[in-house]
């Protein structure tokens, strides 16, 4: 047989019901080997998918969709279900990889009802779909797939808590391997931990007690059993879960061994599992690490706080080496902020970290438990920026979103040593909460590197010129630096301003160079629209001086390469010289 015989022949998943059983198994092998190989090759989440294998074939060889609606959350482990769909080359062949994307995308496939990239949201989305069924009086099968670590969401609760009053089909299939990104906290896993011990039969059930039937599979990675699992609850008239436990990274030795380090992982060498590459670890997340590993020695009120991602924030070593003084909420953003709030109202200083397109899911908490509160936590922002990164995990949107937030002071360091003296100040504070948003790139060097003290609301000139006054806010200061040197070419010396904050513009300064600049330029690593641009063009514009806004444009963007974003964006320096000259 060659190798991905059987993956090559599958156009929709009619094609994989009338396969002998020996035939599906094989068929399990070729899509496991297609998981290796692209993840090994172009990066992406190797155990869940690799767990899931059984459980998505038995899926599409019992349910038929899309008129069964399967709906995967937080869509890591949509791997298997889009090479049964139609979309086997994205993986087999090396030239397809980036035809298909890492995370279920309506406009690949008709088996594909959402775009989904954040956790906790299959129970939600598909109970809605459920409503819209019985509404309709349709009889289709709707199945949520979530994995026991989407469980500590709230949202998942919330999605199941109302999904347990239907009476009629409702199918939600618990991927449970024992593991979030991380391991898992909280609670409810004493009680998953109980059911698996005692294969399903535990008496103090969650599911039954949010209303649930339900039925345990101890071997979901037995795809006999998954079969014959989902061919009893098809067409079933109330909810049920089926509780499936499965092996992370099943069939390849160090994902199964290392399941946080091959949760997402990039381009690895699948004899040894060593992952390839000389990417550096400094960047932002490398130091911010290092500070904390360093204060934490000298400051007993220090905690730091993660919401189930501390590989990926670089938090591992403080994780082994203080666990005392680490909280970490399982995938729950919401908690965690207002964790972070009531740790600093009762005397400590929290540090809580995220990803920067993670944070919007904290948007209340961040309006009504932090800010409203005066509580002075300290917020981290990692990964924001302009970036070619999938749709779901943008970081464009944060200064929008947060910088408008009446008492929430947010900053955007420059480079490393700007970012940790940040971190400094707003740790010794105590009235307001912070935010300091960092990008995915490592720092550079700056010819005009800020060096004055953090003070409130106050910017930095680096560097003093006339006419034009450039404000490079947080890492596109290098770029302000670029533009300023073009400039120069032209017979003019601009100013370069560094600002600092993202929620106040600093009026004394900005006031003071109208009298010798007609023109400014913002550049601004994030979204114009409501960005920290429309402050400076706000307060400007009754001075008679033209303001010029450079940054994203307020879209989705999917996997585009950086380098067709600035452009597209007018983001290179001679772009952003043309246009003002």
């Amino acid at each position: 047989m060659s190798e991905f015989e059987l993956l090559k022949t599958i156009k929709e998943p009619s094609d994989i019901k009338q396969m002998p059983f020996e035939r599906l198994q094989e068929l399990c092998q070729e899509i496991r080997a297609a998981i290796i190989n692209r993840v090994s090759k172009g990066g992406g989440h190797l155990g869940p998918n690799l767990g899931i294998v059984e459980t998505a074939v038995a899926l599409h060889y019992v349910f038929d969709s899309p008129k069964d609606k399967i709906i995967w959350d937080v869509s890591h482990q949509c791997y298997p279900h889009k090479m049964l769909t139609g979309r086997a080359q994205g993986f087999y062949d090396d030239t397809f990889f980036k035809n298909i994307s890492g995370f279920t995308a309506p406009e690949e496939s008709k088996h594909d009802i959402f775009t989904i990239g954040h956790t906790s949201t299959s129970v939600s989305l598909a109970y809605g779909l459920a409503k819209a069924r019985d509404y309709q009086n349709e009889k289709e099968n709707i199945i949520a797939v979530i994995g026991d670590g989407s469980l500590s969401g709230g949202e998942a609760f919330e999605g199941l808590d109302n999904a347990g009053d239907l009476k009629t089909n409702f199918i939600v299939v618990i991927n449970d391997n024992e593991m979030s990104i991380a391991e898992n906290h909280g609670g409810l896993y004493g009680n998953l931990q109980e059911l698996r011990k005692s294969k399903g039969q535990y008496a103090d059930n969650y599911f039954k007690t949010l209303g649930f039937d339900y039925t345990y599979v101890e071997d979901g990675n037995d795809l006999k059993t998954m079969i014959e699992t989902f061919k009893k609850i098809k067409d079933i008239n109330h909810p049920i879960v089926v509780h499936v436990h499965t092996l992370k990274g099943k069939g390849y030795r160090p994902a199964e061994q290392e399941k946080e380090k091959f949760h997402w992982c990039q381009p690895f060498d699948v004899k040894s599992g060593k992952i390839l590459g000389t990417t550096t670890t400094e960047d932002y997340g490398y130091y911010i690490a290092q500070y904390l590993e360093n204060r934490v020695k000298t400051d007993p009120k220090l905690v730091v706080i993660n919401a189930a991602t501390p590989t990926a924030l670089q938090l591992k070593e403080f994780r082994a080496d203080h666990p005392e003084r680490y909280i970490d909420v399982g995938i729950a953003e919401e908690h965690a902020i207002a964790t972070a709030s009531g740790l600093a109202k009762g005397g400590m200083r929290p540090v809580a970290l995220f990803f920067g397109g993670f944070i919007q899911r904290a948007y209340d908490q961040l309006s009504q438990d932090l800010s409203m509160n005066k509580s002075p936590a300290v917020i981290i922002i990692e990964g924001t920026g302009i970036s070619g990164g999938d749709i779901t995990h943008l970081g464009i949107f944060d200064i929008a979103l947060m910088s408008n937030i009446p008492g929430l002071v947010c900053l955007a360091p420059s480079t490393k040593d700007e970012a940790l003296r940040m971190l400094d100040w707003a740790l010794e504070q105590r009235d307001f909460p912070v935010v300091i948003r960092t990008p995915w790139k490592a720092p550079e060097s700056l010819k005009y590197a800020p060096t004055s003290p953090i003070k409130l609301n106050k910017s930095e000139i680096t560097h003093k010129g006339e006419k034009i006054a450039i404000l490079g806010l947080g890492s596109f200061l290098s770029l302000a630096e670029k533009t300023a040197e073009l400039l120069k070419t032209k017979g003019i010396d601009a100013t370069i301003v560094d600002p600092r904050f993202t929620s106040t513009v600093d009026i004394e300064l900005l006031h003071g160079l109208t009298k010798d600049h007609n023109k400014f330029i913002v550049l601004e690593d994030g979204c114009v629209a409501g960005g920290y641009g429309s402050k400076v063009a706000s307060l400007l514009s009754p001075y008679g001086v033209k303001v010029y806004s450079f940054g994203a444009s307020r879209e989705f963007t999917n996997r585009v390469p950086l380098k067709d974003l600035y452009e597209r964006y007018n983001l290179t320096p001679e772009q952003i010289v043309q246009k003002v000259l």
